[in-house]
């Protein structure tokens, strides 16, 4: 069976003006079909679950921009609050009231928030986080795992590394060895790993990051017994544990993933949802070290466009519907209903895989054992992935362009467009 392909000249002709204007003709790496092979699509405008790209196509969107759209695009109660916002201003620097409503509505949701520093971006918070962790703390370790993703900080822009917790070495040029050398990098979910690193280091470790459920090297939910190794080495060294829930938080459940896991941070990061689509981060936890950030304590951050009016209106409009209305079971029913269609699609084809869904986040590993670390993500058959995307793309279903990156569903989709996901992938798995 041959597959339809979608006509896109517009998008071909804008990406090859636009690489004749940006690095790589995009402003983020993700955006550039790199893992995929092929041309970006460039999107005209969105609406509820779909996307329309600059060609007429129409997409059922599971990115949802890479996370943010929990509501669907262009939710009615989100674009009368932004519209409320922009007839009174776009940015003042100087404190709102609005400020204070979404900082009151994050510390209300996720119970080991105390205290709240909006910023611009998730790389943002996680930066200052870490500073915040080592201002506090006196000491200037930091812990992360391989195969999570923090942003563009240079401390945390490291190579993977073993459960030997050898010291990072930087793996993007521009990034200094002096940066990492005071990050260990260790696998997620290897508890050994994590002791021998806290019995060697311990007295030098001011915090762990890790994604509670990642999302950058695919959906990996870490163990119960790893979770527990957490929360007691954290506290028995005196160290920080810094949940990374840009992706995580709100998405997997309203107080967010360390809700479901029994993580017990000292602080998190927030992005992507808290925004309600808009550029926006923020980052939080016990009250005690929270003041430690100018002009309350020592630690310095501080941001021209933080607590943006826009952006802080969108953010509570959307909080405000998750928290008030009943929407993570259906989000369970539909991400549940798409992961069994996929599941069932992948066997019937005979083909190995795996799937891992938390909540509405999701991946479709193409590899036959579940996946628990970046060691075993990597083993995963990409190829087959970028054909699977390709294929999806011209039945109309816009999947990550990486097999790396999780799906997202959104309470816009209906019963009806997974069952049309589902449809697209058993005649592209069985065409494969």
């Amino acid at each position: 069976m041959t597959l339809p392909k979608k006509s896109r000249p517009q998008s071909e002709a804008a990406f090859e003006k636009a690489m004749d204007l940006m690095p790589g003709g995009v402003n983020s790496p993700a955006r550039a079909f790199g893992a995929v092979g092929g041309t970006p699509i460039f999107i005209e405008r969105a609406e509820g679950a779909h996307l329309f790209d600059v060609d007429g196509n129409k997409y059922l969107d599971y990115i949802g921009s890479w996370g943010p759209m929990i509501l669907g695009h262009r939710h009615p109660t989100v674009i009368a609050a932004l519209e409320e916002a922009l007839s009174k201003g776009t940015s003042y620097g100087a404190p709102t009231e609005a400020e204070s409503e979404l900082a009151e509505r994050i510390i209300d949701a996720v119970a080991s928030v105390e205290m709240v520093r909006l910023v611009s971006s998730g790389t943002e918070a996680t930066m200052s986080a870490v500073r915040l962790a080592r201002g506090y703390t006196g000491r200037d370790v930091i812990i992360k795992f391989a195969g999570n993703y923090h942003g563009h900080v240079d401390s945390l822009l490291v190579a993977a590394g073993s459960s030997a917790a050898t010291l990072g070495t930087p793996n993007s040029p521009g990034v200094t060895v002096g940066t990492t050398r005071d990050t260990l990098v260790l696998e997620y979910n290897d508890v050994s790993g994590l002791e021998k690193a806290f019995a060697t280091h311990g007295d030098k470790i001011a915090g762990v990051i890790l994604e509670p459920v990642v999302g950058n090297m695919g959906v990996v939910v870490p163990t119960q017994e790893f979770v527990t190794a957490l929360n007691r080495l954290t506290k028995a060294h005196g160290a920080l544990l810094i949940c990374d829930e840009v992706m995580s938080g709100f998405r997997v459940a309203f107080g967010g993933a360390q809700q479901l896991l029994g993580l017990e941070p000292d602080l998190t990061t927030l992005g992507k949802i808290v925004g309600g689509g808009l550029p926006v981060g923020a980052y939080g936890g016990r009250e005690e070290v929270m003041k430690h950030i100018l002009p309350a304590g020592k630690v310095f951050q501080a941001g021209t466009l933080s607590g943006n009016p826009l952006a802080t209106a969108a953010g509570c409009a959307t909080l405000k519907i998750l928290k008030e209305q009943p929407l993570y079971d259906r989000l369970e029913q539909l991400a549940s209903r798409l992961e069994l269609g996929l599941h069932c699609a992948a066997a019937e084809a005979n083909i190995p895989h795996t799937i891992a869904r938390v909540g509405s986040m999701m991946t479709l590993f193409f590899h036959g054992n579940a996946i628990t670390s970046w060691e075993q993500a990597s083993l995963c058959d990409t190829e087959r992935y970028a054909q699977f995307f390709w294929g999806m793309m011209d039945r109309g279903v816009y999947l990550p362009c990486s097999q790396y990156e999780a799906l997202f569903v959104s309470s816009a989709h209906t019963e009806d467009d997974i069952d049309r996901t589902i449809a697209a992938s058993e005649e592209v798995l069985n065409v494969g």
